[in-house]
């Protein structure tokens, strides 16, 4: 009873702070004394209209194991609550663990500690008394006096964002972080020079040296310092620009940008180096899109004499669609730290001239071409004039010599670490990178006898006894044993080919359906949907030391003839191959289970490479489009037994990681083969708005269905807008329509949305205008073959006027 009191006095005298607080709440105020725990159910301190909050937000929600806190400010109404500030601790990491405390105090502001009560970080407040703390709508944290002086915020030590009302001043800047989820610094600064101008670098982390900048704003003015840039501004209204010293602007922000009443923004620098100013729609539950980003191609522009680029040593970077920066490791090599995709890459081999070692034995060592893609600070040798063959056997005899360039020529050789690998499309020479060749390695070191090994012998040695010692026919008994009992072990490796008795041997691997299940974690990470399926991301073992991604797609429907239809797919693709395909690497037949293993492709789908945010490289478009065409032409007439697909649409063109199409759910269609009538008596199959007329008619289903379906998608490449999309308004929702329209009254800007690239390249557009309009024709037999197409798409054959494809449909207008 004497405790219930107790209790009962305690809440009667800490209830008036309570309500304090949460009247306090109401309008963004903090008084001094309150405090927030990371992992308890206190709520987070808020702006008055809820959009921001300070508080700990937890690291990696989804591994219910990690118990790692960030004290940040967050957009409060995003279901993502993306970060906007967080603390810095310059070279340790801010994240805490479960019950750390933040408390406002009157003499140091804002202070965190551990559990066990040693302080981690402090706002560290010089001069002054902390009376109250704001969290303002603006997103920006403030410490005042009782005379509403301000004593410290965060909007005036910012970590690796700037928002609306924020300003950044002359020697001021912006750090990333590591990665992603690793709030540590990372290597990109974002700073404003003395001298006026802006620059993006890459920094040493361990002492902050600066090295070359790869973007400079240029508003430095030697011959005038009153023109040079003081203070980088963020305004309400969503734009971004460098004031000059006399009032003038810089702009940074160049586009319209969308209503600020309507839209969150922020400026962040991104953890890989790219600066980026995104928005958000406050009624949506979107993803942020990008307003502008610097630099145009961080690949390319990040250059510099020191560092390892955008990636880490011995890494490529490509560029994503977003422009945003993809790392991959070339053959033979390895991520140095798994959890860094972004990190060095390791040889998987010793590449030494110790002691005259394996760099000196070129047939241990082989080259892997690469297109487009060069290493530009890890020259040390040049030979001029060579010939391509010369340039790499002087490579494979050189122990430093890691890869080679070679262009009209020039050679030049490159030694570990190679740095600022980098891909891009305006580099005309081949790029040759020296890896293990597996065939040749050397003998290996003797290794102590395994006593299982000696059992095994004495086992063999012990069957040879009584193979010699005994009679012909117990001899010839033991022989037709062991050659039944081999053929039953290895018979699972063999793929019968349905509907005959015979056996195929290929080189797809069998999974169990139990294998499947834990390559991809029980199914949890869906990648897309196709025709027949569900397609998941997974990992198999490649070899004892390493694994490969890879996607399994579960079939999902029930077909007529499924057992036929299925293991029809297993025997022509596991010998279908081609650069343009996506390679089948196994199966799964196991009951009612039936799942394809395909190799795992890390661009994604052409639709989302062509329909995002920002428009794709012109010549990227067009190569891309090339590669569909080869890969048809090889399934329409260079297999074996001809391949339809049937469903050609962007969501079926995958990139792999130079941005190479690759042609996928292929094989799932009907089959013909080549002494079969050119007909398929089955249901419509295919996508709607690349769907070729006949299905909806009683007549001949042939190959030009599928060139039909690759009319629309050059039309969707050339403008890259969907074939169908009604938010374009009425009168341009069919692509095929209004493009034939444009065709028709020379409104080639409009069709490509005034893509100057594109303009500038306007007889090559043209002639994909019209390449497009011949296969979209209604009547099959006015369609050209694929190959045709591939012959006019490449200048071999010449493209004639195409008449109207649909003569009796109505004009939409080009305007």
């Amino acid at each position: 009873m004497a405790s219930a009191r107790l209790y009962f006095r305690f809440l009667l005298f800490q209830l008036p702070y309570y309500l304090h607080l949460a009247i306090a709440q109401n309008n963004g105020t903090v008084p001094v004394g309150a405090t927030l725990t990371a992992g308890s159910t206190s709520f987070p301190w808020l702006s008055p209209s809820g959009d921001f909050a300070f508080g700990f937000r937890q690291l990696d929600e989804e591994n219910s194991s990690n118990d790692l806190f960030l004290l940040s400010i967050f957009y409060n109404k995003i279901p993502e609550k993306t970060v906007v500030w967080y603390t810095d601790n310059k070279d340790q990491n801010p994240a805490v663990p479960r019950g750390s405390q933040v408390k406002l105090t009157a003499d140091q502001g804002l202070v965190l500690n551990d559990p066990q009560g040693k302080q981690v970080w402090s706002s560290k407040i010089d001069i002054g008394t902390v009376a109250v703390g704001h969290m303002n709508d603006t997103g920006n944290f403030m410490l005042a006096s009782s005379s509403s002086s301000r004593l410290w915020d965060s909007f005036s030590n910012p970590t690796d964002t700037l928002l609306p009302g924020q300003t950044m001043e002359t020697e001021q800047g912006l750090f990333s972080r590591k990665s992603d989820t690793n709030f540590s610094r990372g290597r990109f600064q974002f700073r404003l020079l003395e001298d006026g101008n802006l620059v993006l670098n890459i920094a040493n982390l361990a002492t902050g040296f600066a090295y070359d900048a790869y973007y400079i704003s240029g508003t430095y003015d030697p011959a005038n310092s009153s023109n040079s840039g003081y203070r980088v501004m963020f305004n309400e209204s969503g734009y971004m620009y460098i004031l000059r010293r006399n009032g003038g602007r810089f702009d940074l922000t160049t586009e319209r940008v969308v209503p600020a009443a309507d839209f969150y923004y922020r400026a962040t620098l991104n953890f890989d180096g790219v600066f980026a100013q995104y928005f958000y729609p406050k009624n949506g539950n979107e993803n942020w899109s990008v307003a502008w980003s610097e630099p145009e191609n961080i690949c390319v522009n990040i250059g510099g004499e020191m560092g390892s680029g955008a990636c880490g040593f011995n890494s490529i970077c490509s560029l994503d669609s977003d422009r945003r920066p993809k790392c991959a490791c070339p053959k033979g090599y390895s991520l140095l730290d798994e959890n860094d995709r972004y990190g060095s890459c390791k040889p998987d081999f010793e590449l030494s001239c110790w002691g005259g070692g394996q760099g000196y034995n070129k047939e241990l060592f082989d080259f892997h071409e690469l297109k487009n893609i060069n290493w530009p600070q890890s020259d040390y040798e040049r030979f001029k004039p060579y010939n391509e063959v010369q340039c790499k056997n002087s490579c494979l005899s050189d122990c430093f010599c890691a890869a080679v360039i070679f262009e009209d020529g020039s050679c030049w050789f490159k030694k570990l670490p190679l740095s600022n690998g980098m891909t891009d499309s305006r580099i005309a020479s081949k790029a040759f990178i020296k890896y293990k060749n597996k065939g040749d390695d050397p003998p290996s070191v003797p290794r102590p006898p395994d006593p299982e090994d000696k059992k095994k012998s004495k086992m063999m040695n012990a069957t040879g006894s009584v193979l010699l010692g005994s009679s012909v026919f117990v001899n010839f008994a033991f022989v037709c044993a062991f050659v039944l009992g081999f053929f039953f072990i290895y018979k699972k490796k063999w793929i019968r080919n349905s509907p005959g008795d015979g056996t195929i041997e290929t080189n797809l691997r069998c999974f169990s359906y139990k294998e499947l299940e834990e390559a991809t974690d029980n199914f949890k990470e869906e990648v897309g949907r196709g025709s027949f399926g569900i397609v998941y991301k997974g990992v198999i073992q490649s070899t004892r030391t390493s694994t490969t991604a890879v996607a399994v797609k579960k079939l999902d429907r029930v077909f007529q003839d499924g057992e036929r239809e299925f293991k029809n797919e297993v025997f022509v693709i596991g010998q279908t191959h081609h650069k343009n395909l996506v390679r089948l690497l196994g199966f799964c037949d196991e009951g009612q289970n039936r799942l394809l293993v395909y190799e795992f492709l890390n661009n994604g789908t052409l639709a989302s490479f062509l329909f995002g945010n920002l428009k794709p490289n012109w010549n990227l478009r067009t190569n891309i489009a090339f590669q569909i065409g080869r890969g048809l032409l090889y399934l329409h007439e260079d297999c074996s037994s001809q391949i339809i697909h049937c469903d050609i649409k962007p969501q079926n063109i995958l990139l792999d990681d130079h941005y190479n199409a690759r042609i996928s759910d292929f094989g799932l269609a009907k089959l013909l083969t080549l002494n079969q009538s050119k007909t398929i008596k089955t249901a419509i199959r295919g996508t709607k708005g690349y769907v070729a007329p006949e299905w909806f008619r009683n007549s001949k289903i042939t190959a030009k269905v599928d060139v039909y379906s690759f009319g629309v998608l050059l039309l969707e490449i050339i403008a890259c807008r969907k074939s169908f999309d009604i938010e374009m308004g009425e009168e341009y929702a069919i692509l095929t329509d209004w493009a034939f329209d444009c065709y028709r009254n020379g409104k080639f800007d409009a069709l490509v949305g005034g893509d100057m690239e594109a303009m500038n390249d306007v007889e090559c557009l043209e002639k994909l205008v019209m390449v497009s309009i011949w296969c979209i024709q209604e009547d099959p037999s006015l369609r050209p073959t694929i190959k045709k197409v591939l012959q006019m798409l490449e200048g071999v054959v010449e493209v004639s006027v195409p008449p109207n494809p649909y003569p009796f449909s109505s004009s939409m207008g080009c305007y």
